[in-house]
């Protein structure tokens, strides 16, 4: 029988190969190839993207370009300029920002080559109001689409109609320039058209699809939004001329992570279980269901231990005034749903360091979770009918605060049943 010591320590060192893993200066050179003759312009956005910048120059040396990304995520480049905005809501930096990163491409000519680098959070550091719409009209249906629970891939669908950079305009702006897009997945799917709202690939959807999604995800937009939708939208076909040629390339996604910390768990004795890379739905639901899995698997007698481990974008529809993201709600809900089960640990945490709002990645919780809570007056259910996941990890010291850790695969789940 394998003898984990510390199961909380263990589950933490899989997040952190699986953070590894994904670390633009592993992914990037061996993209990238030998540099193109010619004038090279580096541009890009995301929370991975300076990481990617200075992975670029890394391979080739100083490069001429501009890059945005989130507060806190900068990183000292040589010849590319690095330039801070607001995630998950833009501001007004995003917008000038990405005013000067739209001259810069709408000044490229035929003899030169853009690479563009692209991970997630870049739909809201990509920030360019499609005509007669404001930051304002942008950062109040951002707001609101984010506490809805509304899925990331229909929020980026409604992201592209109302914009002047996604869905492909980018690569529109960046024409006749040859293309080349290394992107980093934080997308259930990995589908290029999702990650960042697709700045370099063609819109499938349109205005009605976004009307209809707003209406049953109960978000009401402003006048201002409503009408500009009533218009048609702002979007840019898959098959437009300017978008021939482009390549994009997927250099890191959340199944390569879930692999490695496998193998790590795997040569630990441990038995692993990939239940996808991919899984929405509500934080809490999906919780419940991963906790009825592992009491399962702990009835029916393990030799060894099991673990479940899984990825994709969970979703939380704000009920409380709490402090919370999907991943603190999730690893709550399943403490919660486990009931202090003496064989069960747990860990989920977003990948870039940040879940929701807070500048924290994520928690654990194991048998003496809702123990510790009810001895410190806490109440687990009442936190999580608060959405005060933040806050109840917090008191009880179970958090997980990596930093930035200047990439984005999305969600890290996994669950922990011992013998």
């Amino acid at each position: 029988m394998v003898d984990i010591i510390d199961p909380d320590a263990f589950l933490r060192h899989l997040f952190d190969v699986a953070v590894k893993r994904a670390d633009p200066m592993r992914t990037v050179p061996d993209a990238l190839g030998p540099k193109p003759e010619g004038r090279v312009v580096v541009l890009g956005a995301g929370k991975a993207s300076a990481r990617m910048a200075e992975a670029v120059e890394s391979a080739w040396g100083p490069c001429e370009g501009f890059v945005i990304t989130r507060y806190g995520y900068a990183r000292p480049c040589q010849g590319i300029e690095i330039v801070e905005a607001a995630h998950p809501v833009p501001d007004q930096a995003g917008v000038d920002a990405t005013k000067r990163l739209l001259e810069i491409a709408e000044g490229l000519g035929p003899d030169d080559t853009c690479v563009m680098l692209i991970s997630g959070g870049g739909s809201a550091l990509l920030c360019a109001p499609a005509e007669g719409l404001t930051l304002d009209d942008k950062q109040a249906l951002a707001a609101d689409m984010l506490a809805s629970g509304m899925p990331i891939g229909d929020i980026n669908g409604i992201r592209k109609e109302l914009s002047a950079v996604k869905g492909g305009r980018l690569a529109a702006a960046v024409y006749p320039a040859k293309l080349r897009c290394l992107m980093i997945s934080d997308v259930p799917g990995d589908a290029p058209g999702d990650i960042a709202s697709g700045p370099t690939v063609g819109h499938t959807g349109n205005a009605d699809l976004a009307v209809a999604t707003l209406a049953k995800w109960g978000v009401m937009p402003n006048p201002a939004i409503r009408d500009f939708l009533a218009k048609g939208g702002a979007p840019l076909a898959p098959d437009d001329p300017r978008l021939e040629g482009v390549e994009n390339i997927i250099v890191a996604a959340p199944s390569h992570s879930l692999q490695a910390a496998a193998v790590v768990a795997k040569e630990a004795g441990v038995e692993v279980r990939i239940l996808g890379d991919d899984i929405e739905g509500e934080a809490r639901d999906l919780a419940a269901s991963h906790a009825e899995m592992a009491i399962g698997l702990a009835r029916g007698g393990l030799e060894r231990p099991v673990l479940l481990l899984s990825g994709g974008e969970c979703t939380v529809t704000r009920r409380g005034n709490g402090i919370g993201g999907p991943n603190a709600e999730y690893t709550l809900a399943a403490a919660v749903a486990l009931k202090g089960h003496p064989n069960i640990h747990v860990i989920a945490c977003d990948t870039d360091g940040v879940d929701g709002a807070a500048e924290v990645a994520g928690a654990v919780a194991g048998p003496a979770t809702l123990a510790l809570a009810e001895a410190m007056g806490i109440s687990a259910e009442a936190q999580l009918n608060e959405n005060n996941a933040h806050g109840f990890f917090e008191r009880i010291g179970a958090q997980v605060v990596p930093g930035p850790t200047l990439t984005n695969v999305n969600d890290f789940r996994a669950v922990l049943v011992l013998p």
